[in-house]
């Protein structure tokens, strides 16, 4: 018995380390209108790296491609409507890896991961009762307010790629003393450096996942709840746990749809406008 099951492990961890072989870079890659070259033995081995990494960290890129969906079909048409090219949704991606719940140890918070600054500045509500940064909705607007921002003044979407990581501030500077208005091509921090390569990497990924040895049944996909209704309040609601029973749901199915209310009531001292999704389970 002991053999059999031996034989079953090694058999077992055999079939999962069979991976497909990862995809070769490119020459180039078409982001947001623009064609992206890819090379250079410099930019081709800072691709090669983005891609193995998507490649073989295998929980991380199957959670995210079964979240992209739910908030994708949130997302693209706020895009449009916002005349921003659809694949700078891949900034949320390396964001928060599409987890709408994402906050970072430097305090950034949501899909697109503002902080507390920027987020007011852009038009959210940030205090310890109502977070904006975590709703969905007003959170891509006040992304695309910041994103078309950046590309008036850059005029290059892979320069805002670079600003939404490191703020545009530093690549102004970066691209005033290197003499480059290149983005790619600037000496930048490490970290700014792979963010432009890892979202060039996301759309290869999220449009061809199978050539990065990941497939996945359109039934796997993760979906949010129907909505049965949604309230418009501007008055305060001291218990929302009693409010959720009210209209036939639990307190957690009414905090996973609205993960902007942070706490356990709406204080609304100033009457402001909310919309309040019921969730239908």
């Amino acid at each position: 018995m002991k053999k059999f099951f031996l034989a079953y492990a090694f058999l077992f961890i055999a079939l999962v380390s069979i991976q497909a072989r990862p995809p070769k870079v490119p020459t180039y890659v078409d982001f947001a209108g623009q064609r992206v070259m890819l090379d250079s033995p410099d930019r081709q081995e800072r691709m090669d790296k983005e891609i193995l990494a998507f490649c073989y960290m295998h929980s991380t890129s199957t959670q995210m491609l079964k979240r992209s969906k739910r908030v994708f079909d949130i997302v693209v048409p706020i895009l449009r409507r916002y005349s921003i090219p659809e694949d700078l949704k891949y900034l949320m991606v390396i964001e928060s890896n599409l987890d709408p719940q994402a906050h970072s140890p430097a305090g950034a918070a949501g899909l697109w991961q503002f902080m507390q600054t920027s987020g007011r500045e852009y038009g959210l509500e940030v205090n310890a009762n109502v977070d904006e940064r975590y709703n969905i909705r007003k959170s891509t607007e006040a992304a695309c307010k910041y994103l078309k921002a950046l590309y008036d003044r850059f005029g290059d979407w892979m320069a805002v790629a670079a600003c939404y990581n490191s703020g545009p501030a530093g690549i102004a500077s970066r691209m005033e003393t290197q003499l480059s208005d290149d983005a790619m091509e600037l000496w930048v921090p490490a970290e700014t450096s792979r963010y432009m390569f890892r979202v060039l990497t996301a759309k290869l990924f999220f449009e061809d996942p199978l050539a990065f040895g990941i497939e996945i049944d359109p039934s796997e996909y993760y979906t949010y709840p129907q909505i049965k209704e949604v309230v418009t309040t501007t008055d305060p609601i001291p218990d929302l746990a009693a409010f959720a029973a009210s209209k036939g749901v639990s307190f957690y199915a009414l905090k996973k749809a609205n993960l902007w209310l942070r706490e356990s009531k709406l204080n609304n001292s100033t009457h402001r406008r909310y919309e309040i999704i019921i969730p239908e389970r």
